[in-house]
């Protein structure tokens, strides 16, 4: 018997807790590029944060954009200017453009977004409209209202 790891369902959807809604992202994403890096935590109930490792970009060069329940960071490098004077014999420091799509679950939107250390970090929030949210409906106890009474008397004396 196989065991299967589902982890790599976990990688672009934030907000899903339904395995059947992981499973049809991940069909998607069987050839997703490993650049940048990145790491999507749940720091409370509804609160999210995705980290991704932008080194070497500035926040001029990085774009974060959501649009139909689809977040994506785009990051493009400035071309080096030629004029410099130092040639690079070894580039192991990767500089080239990205482009990072995730999938947000309903009401899931983005709180804020920082640039600190070469990490960029976008925190998301889940914030369910109050006339989605389940609510409780009050059981009355009073008895319902008697039938009227029909006077046999009136009835004869026609």
């Amino acid at each position: 018997m196989r065991t299967f790891d589902l982890t790599p369902f976990y990688r672009s959807t934030v907000g899903f807790d339904r395995l059947f809604s992981l499973l049809d992202q991940a069909s998607g994403e069987a050839a997703a590029p490993g650049y940048p890096p990145y790491n999507i935590e749940r720091s409370g109930e509804n609160d999210y944060r995705i980290t991704v490792a932008v080194s070497g970009f500035s926040p001029a060069e990085l774009s974060i954009v959501t649009k139909e329940n689809t977040l994506t960071i785009r990051g493009e490098k400035a071309a080096p200017e030629a004029g410099g004077k130092s040639e690079v014999l070894y580039r192991g420091i990767a500089a080239r453009a990205f482009e990072r799509a995730f999938q947000l679950a309903d009401y899931v939107t983005v709180k804020n977004a920082t640039l600190e250390n070469g990490l960029l970090h976008v925190d998301l929030v889940r914030e369910i409209p109050e006339a989605k949210k389940p609510r409780s409906i009050p059981i009355g106890t009073t008895a319902p209202a008697q039938p009227p009474v029909i006077d046999n008397d009136n009835q004869k004396a026609a």
